[in-house]
């Protein structure tokens, strides 16, 4: 059964290598498929994507919606339908070097994710699809190098949180414009909240004015959970970010709803209750993500820590610090850290995601290793006015003392000075140093955490209150400043150079990129140097 199932959602298939699975396809094709689809608009509205790359391989995505924000994404009859697919060597698609046929369900919005393997290691190709007569836009992916390949340099961008009310999607074309090897997206891909209606609002504290908005109350089922990917997607420079490399996604909170941990929501609804919703809103994700089968939602459970090689020079682990963590304590609010936050009954990741993130990193030989997840690991403090209490974010790992300590310990003893943490989700870029001792500043490891790609909409730079306050009692953080953007990462075998990028506006289409501060990380020598 689990065979067929994954024949059937993949549907790879070309020539002599791939004739079973061709066989394994037809046996596995439903009776009702639809053999002659119809559309009267392309059913790629939603463009393409590729993403979790391996040596031989990676899987490549889209789904059909003629008319994305209708029902059923305006498919005229809900039966499975055949897509082709095929892959090249050039962009020119003179050489076709894999083509095959997969099955897109109406069970999963008709979205499809093709495990597509037998490809050269290292280096780029090209996909595109076809139905009915009409040809999806090409994306470009790109393979890893074998384990044990001598890479020389790996580029790769960090960006998420795009909340499409308060900002275009300006970071997303500048990412498309950039050479990189992969995007990590690390969570907040859309948000949850109702249309936030016309006129000015006050939002995190500042005044603010949508420039876009949500279609829709705040979502719980599965059918608007749908339409709100779908109105995000539709974005052009967001496809074009998709398109222009493979990605390597995680999802935070907003996937969901705001700041959930494990079974709980911010709202007390029952476990059982929310998990409900929490299960429409991971087959949604997996439905708009390019994911392998193995990430496929088991009710409200999903698969996603996983790790990537690229060669002897970069292990990746994507973390998840969302399905497992203990609920936030001091009712997630900013406060001083209690004796909960300390306590070893409270975690972040799980005991399970623990250990396989402590086995893989003691056994790692590459000579960088990437931890890219959701919140900051930095113990960052503030206060609301020059002589109030040290405050601390329960969401973030400061609010998980007992996890964070045991992470920066193990990384100090097992694999000190090739560590290097890239993080989300506070809406403006951090960059500093991760000590566990804050009395002797000793970092064992560095996190670059992205701002957001619109949420907060302009911003207000680097001379705020909160910036100042941060600065002032925190000496590992280097860097901080209230603007939209992503972080370039640019790892050599010996130096890990950052750049956080920035964008002056996004209220509009016209905003000016540049680099707000560039740091670099010497292999063996943890700690943050300007660049």
């Amino acid at each position: 059964m689990l065979l067929n199932r994954r024949r059937v959602l993949t549907g790879l298939g070309a020539g002599l290598l791939f004739s079973y699975r061709l066989k394994q396809l037809s046996a596995a094709a439903p009776h009702n498929l639809d053999k002659t689809p119809e559309f009267d608009a392309s059913p790629f509205q939603l463009g393409v994507a590729s993403g979790d790359p391996a040596p031989d391989g990676f899987v490549i995505w889209t789904r059909l919606a003629p008319h994305p924000l209708e029902e059923a994404g305006g498919m005229k009859r809900l039966k499975p339908v055949l897509v082709d697919w095929e892959i090249s060597e050039d962009a020119r698609f003179s050489t076709r070097l894999r083509s095959g046929q997969t099955i897109a369900h109406p069970e999963l919005a008709h979205s499809v994710h093709v495990e597509v393997d037998g490809l050269q290691p290292d280096r780029p190709y090209w996909y595109r699809f076809h139905i009915a007569g009409h040809e999806s836009p090409m994306g470009r992916a790109r393979t890893l190098p074998l384990p044990g390949a001598s890479v020389q340099r790996v580029r790769f961008a960090a960006a998420g949180c795009q909340h499409y009310e308060f900002g275009y999607y300006s970071g997303w074309r500048a990412i498309a414009n950039e050479n990189v090897d992969f995007v990590f997206h690390y969570g907040d891909y859309i948000y949850e909240g109702a249309d936030i209606g016309a006129g000015v609002h006050t939002v995190y504290g500042k005044p603010f004015t949508a420039v876009r908005r949500h279609i829709g109350p705040e979502i719980y089922s599965l059918d608007e959970y749908r339409r709100r990917y779908a109105q995000y997607k539709i974005d052009p420079d967001l496809q074009a970010a998709h398109a222009a490399a493979p990605w390597l996604v995680s999802f935070d909170d907003h996937e969901v709803d705001n700041n959930w941990a494990g079974d709980t929501d911010q709202d007390g609804t029952p476990a059982d209750i929310f998990r409900l919703r929490r299960a429409s809103a991971m087959q949604a994700y997996y439905e708009h993500m390019p994911l392998r089968i193995s990430s496929l939602p088991d009710g409200s459970h999903m698969q996603m820590y996983r790790s990537f090689r690229f060669g002897d020079l970069m292990n990746t682990f994507v973390l998840d610090t969302r399905q497992y963590r203990s609920d936030q304590a001091y009712g997630d609010k900013d406060v001083p850290q209690g004796p909960d936050v300390w306590s070893p009954e409270r975690t972040m990741m799980g005991q399970q995601q623990e250990a396989w993130l402590f086995n893989g990193l003691g056994q790692s030989d590459t000579r960088w290793n990437l931890l890219a997840h959701q919140v900051m690991v930095m113990d960052l403090a503030h206060r609301k006015s020059a002589h109030s209490e040290l405050l601390y974010s329960m969401d973030q790992w400061s609010g998980y003392m007992h996890s964070r300590n045991r992470l920066l310990q193990f990384i100090g003893e097992h694999c000190p000075g090739n560590v290097v943490n890239v993080t989300g989700d506070a809406h403006r870029h951090y960059a500093g140093n991760l000590v566990i001792d804050p009395a002797k500043q000793k970092p064992v490891s560095v996190e670059f955490l992205a701002t957001s790609i619109s949420s907060g909409g302009d911003g207000v730079g680097d001379n705020d209150a909160h910036s100042q306050s941060v600065r002032r009692e925190n000496p590992h953080l280097k860097a901080t400043t209230d603007k939209r953007g992503y972080v370039l990462c640019d790892v050599g075998r010996d130096v890990w150079r950052a750049d956080l990028k920035t964008l002056d506006q996004v209220s509009n289409h016209e905003g000016q990129l540049s680099t707000y501060a560039s740091f670099a990380v010497e292999r063996g020598n943890p700690g943050l140097q300007k660049a």
